[in-house]
């Protein structure tokens, strides 16, 4: 069964209410609650901190370098009244930001610079983060000191509350304040509210096969993709400026046979030019699509068309390589398969690990997962970020394959719960030694073949266990979907 036959089995509307109430219990019960205590002026928390003579050559201006994952240097002390001199050297978006205050930089793309202004900001001392979900627990954290000329300053520390001094919760972003009863209450609630909101509907669907719009006398099969900028609904009421393709994220999704003569044919609406890279997959050397290297950029408004024989079976993916750092966090990847699990990508069977998988065993669905993690897109699956992700909605015992493809920039594990995943390829080759694992780690540019028995009925989780990519004060969001196993 091909994936695009099986994509079409795949659900979309709204879950019953039955099944909504399900998840809400799963998921609540482990909801991670972060508490957060602000820096500030010297002398607004209670603490007793450290006292810190104000240097009389504190600098007015400093030199902020940030990169994947750090603020450097991670201790700043600048004169009141001064100014941070922010340059992001990284590959990812990232921008620096005061913890509770609004005072910060616009998001920095790769090499660009922004003066932050300290003017009146009080003497203290004030945490500093990237406030791109998930990159302050990666470590793009830091401190400043700000100096008053003869002052002295207090370093800030958490305040200590005899409720809360025991919780062992660590730093992030929101605005909760240690020992508010009423924020807490807030945290649950919001955690609630989000679950209960899946599947949410959105504009926009991701990963629609793409059918040829000509197969020639020959066989040849002719596609069109077009890169272009559009709106896309990333959650309900979020819209975001796309790069991508056919105004999808993540891009149409290609599949061919074995053998296929293919012709892709790209027009290229994007305001710069672009390639198209077709990664895992054996193309001649000035098809393989890295400007200006092996091809002519393709200019703006201009149309390029690739042309390859499908050699050999691929689990495959699409994506612009000039500028990658930038279009790809963006939206602009997709899918391309070569072959039919099964038939060209043998399926495992057998004893394995203490586990019986039955020989010829029928595959239910097929389903591409794309990861993301950074740019307009952030973190999310196949293009969604939850409430909006898509459920994997199958029948009890029935046997379906997940290929997670990593276009992020990131590691993600990404973890089942309860019914093992057994990896059977990587990047599109077979294993010799297949395993069972329950939470399986994708580094950008992998792929992951997973096999998946529906055993047990139920709502069972499926996210990425580093947990600020799947929740945050506002609730659960990012790389989480459910698998809804239907009971017969």
């Amino acid at each position: 069964m091909s994936v695009q036959d099986t994509n079409e089995a795949r659900t979309m509307g709204m879950i019953a209410t039955a099944v909504v109430a399900a998840i809400a219990m799963v998921l609540a019960g482990g909801a991670l609650v972060i508490a957060v205590s602000g820096g500030g002026p010297a002398g607004t928390d209670a603490a007793a901190g450290l006292d810190v003579a104000a240097p009389a050559d504190a600098p007015s201006s400093v030199e902020v370098e940030l990169s994947e994952f750090a603020i450097s240097p991670g201790d700043l002390e600048v004169a009141a009244g001064g100014t941070l001199e922010v340059t992001n050297a990284g590959a990812d978006e990232h921008d620096l930001a005061v913890v509770d205050h609004d005072l910060g930089t616009p998001m920095l793309g790769a090499g660009e610079s922004a003066s932050l202004s300290l003017e009146g900001l009080e003497p203290g001392t004030y945490e500093l983060l990237c406030t791109v979900p998930g990159h302050d627990s990666a470590g793009m954290t830091g401190t400043l000191t700000v100096h008053g000329a003869g002052d002295e300053v207090v370093a800030a520390e958490p305040a200590v509350d005899d409720d809360a001094a025991d919780d062992g919760h660590g730093d992030d972003h929101g605005d909760v304040e240690v020992g508010d009863a009423e924020d807490w209450d807030a945290l649950d609630a919001a955690m609630a509210e989000t679950i209960a909101e899946f599947p949410a509907e959105t504009d926009g669907l991701g990963n629609q096969p793409l059918e040829p719009e000509e197969i020639r006398d020959d066989g040849t099969k002719v596609f069109r993709l077009v890169a272009e900028t559009f709106d896309w609904e990333l959650e309900p009421g979020n819209m975001v400026e796309a790069w991508g393709y056919n105004g999808q994220v993540p891009g149409p999704m290609i599949q061919v046979d074995v053998g296929d003569d293919v012709e892709v044919i790209v027009e290229n609406e994007l305001p710069m030019g672009t390639d198209v890279h077709w990664h895992g997959v054996r193309v001649p050397n000035d098809q393989d699509g890295v400007a200006p290297i092996t091809q002519d950029l393709i200019e703006s408004g201009d149309t390029f068309t690739y042309e390859f024989t499908a050699e050999e079976p691929a689990i495959g993916m699409y994506h612009p390589h000039h500028h990658g750092q930038m279009k790809l966090p963006n939206g602009m990847f997709g899918v391309f398969i070569i072959g039919e699990t099964g038939e060209d990508f043998p399926l495992p069977a057998g004893d394995i690990g203490g586990r019986e998988v039955p020989e010829d065993i029928e595959i239910a669905q097929e389903i591409p997962m794309v990861l993301n993690d950074a740019g307009a897109i952030g973190l999310s699956l196949n293009g969604k970020s939850f409430p909006a992700t898509e459920p994997i909605v199958v029948e009890e015992d029935e046997w379906i394959v997940i290929h997670y493809y990593n276009e992020g920039l990131q590691i993600h594990p990404m973890h089942l719960h309860q019914m093992p995943q057994l990896v059977f390829a990587k990047d599109g080759f077979p294993l010799d030694a297949p395993q069972w694992e329950d939470t399986v780690n994708v580094a950008p540019g992998e792929r992951y073949s997973v096999l998946v028995h529906a055993s047990d009925p139920g709502v069972w989780v499926l996210h990425c266990h580093i947990l600020t990519h799947a929740e945050r004060h506002e609730g659960m969001f990012g790389m989480v979907t459910a698998m809804i196993v239907e009971e017969t």
